[in-house]
């Protein structure tokens, strides 16, 4: 029994180390690096609690008295400091994200801080995204294919005119869907009443650059004729999206209205007020298949007219480095006329928005704090005119 013990304590402990210490080089230790960590980064409270009580079951069926159950002991204990420091790290987002908030929007120091943290669904319930005063409305289509599917949160009450956000899933171009990341996001803001669109997209080897952009702007364009059913305000929109959804968010962010990117639908406004970018891919697209002739990053299409961008990039990634996001950012401050708010987290990794917990709920109110001022700028040209002779048609 005391081995039954030590196996799961070797393996958190494992865990924990490469959380604390990760592996970069050669590629494929940084993807499982990552892996091994992912849990552990943003569950520090909830890996401490299961090493607790293994380790009290331990010393209650007696495994603590032999040699490998002492040795658990003496493991678990390294194991739990290595957690509080963990768990420490994520707690240095909040003052990141002030520090950042403050810098790049001029809001009142402590805008984070001020709106505090969920402690009961970070400690009691992370994995639970989901909130009684918000509505999912599932698989609505946008397109023909089947992947042309997207869904639509919002609060309950339905009141009209909510601010949205435009959410696009990561997963290198290969894999991922909407239902996975940033559910905690788009259930906040929802249930502050945003109206929240979290979409699909078409993925290699059916669909390769520029189509992903393509289904992107689909989504806008759908967003602009049909929003107003869902309660949005379709003049105030804000593009989002995590590691490749990130990439193809800022792509869309800076393409208004290109044809190339429209076909069949040329006439649709699809500006956005502002981005969200959370731990981005921000290079070329790579992979076979992709037209070589259309640039594929979004460092190619930076604008002095781009609309404020916030990107938030951890400074312990492995999968996606952050040296990226350093170089977009300081091209797009370089050349843009809007404010470009940068933060980065100590500590985080790659996939920090997948459930509750400290960092992700410091990143949500950010991105609340974000999006609620770039939407009080008012819309973009493109959209206040459709807007209008929307409402002229009616």
């Amino acid at each position: 029994m005391a081995i039954g013990y030590l196996v799961p304590v070797l393996l958190l402990a494992c865990c924990t180390t490469t959380s604390l210490v990760p592996a970069r080089h050669p590629a494929g230790l940084g993807r499982l690096s990552f892996r091994l960590s992912v849990l552990v980064n943003e569950q520090p409270f909830v890996m401490l609690a299961a090493l607790t009580a293994l380790s009290v079951i331990a010393v209650v069926d007696g495994d603590g008295a032999t040699p490998a159950g002492r040795v658990g002991l003496a493991l678990a204990v390294l194991t739990a400091a290595g957690l509080v420091v963990v768990a420490r790290r994520g707690l240095r987002a909040v003052p990141a994200l002030d520090r950042t908030l403050v810098a790049g929007l001029a809001t009142a120091p402590g805008s984070v801080t001020t709106r505090g943290l969920p402690w009961r669904r970070i400690l009691l319930a992370p994995f639970a995204v989901r909130r009684r005063d918000v509505v999912r409305v599932r698989d609505l289509p946008y397109g023909d294919g089947a992947q042309h599917r997207l869904d639509v949160y919002g609060p309950r009450s339905r009141p009209p005119d909510g601010p949205t956000l435009v959410y696009f899933h990561g997963g290198g171009y290969v894999s991922g869907r909407k239902e996975l990341e940033a559910r905690a996001m788009l259930s906040r803001l929802a249930s502050h009443g945003w109206v929240c669109v979290s979409a699909n997209y078409g993925l290699r080897p059916t669909t390769n650059f520029p189509g992903h952009l393509v289904d992107a702007k689909q989504v806008l364009a759908w967003v602009r004729e049909h929003g107003a059913e869902h309660g949005a305000d379709t003049a105030r929109v804000v593009v989002a999206g995590s590691s490749a959804g990130a990439h193809l968010a800022a792509l869309a962010a800076l393409t208004p209205g290109d044809a190339r990117f429209q076909p069949g639908f040329e006439g649709a406004d699809t500006s956005v007020v502002g981005a969200v970018c959370l731990y981005g891919y921000f290079g070329e697209y790579y992979g076979s298949g992709r037209d070589l002739a259309v640039d594929s990053s979004p460092d190619d299409y930076v604008r002095p007219d781009a609309p404020p961008f916030l990107v938030v990039h951890g400074d312990q990634d492995t999968l996606v480095p952050v040296e990226g996001a350093r170089r977009f950012v300081r091209h797009l401050r370089e050349v843009s006329s809007s404010p470009v708010v940068y933060a980065e987290l100590p500590g985080a990794r790659h996939g920090f928005d997948l459930f509750h917990s400290i960092r992700f709920d410091a990143v949500v109110a950010a991105v609340e704090e974000f999006a609620g001022r770039v939407v009080a700028r008012g819309p973009a040209p493109e959209a206040t005119r459709a807007s209008v002779e929307r409402r002229d048609e009616r």
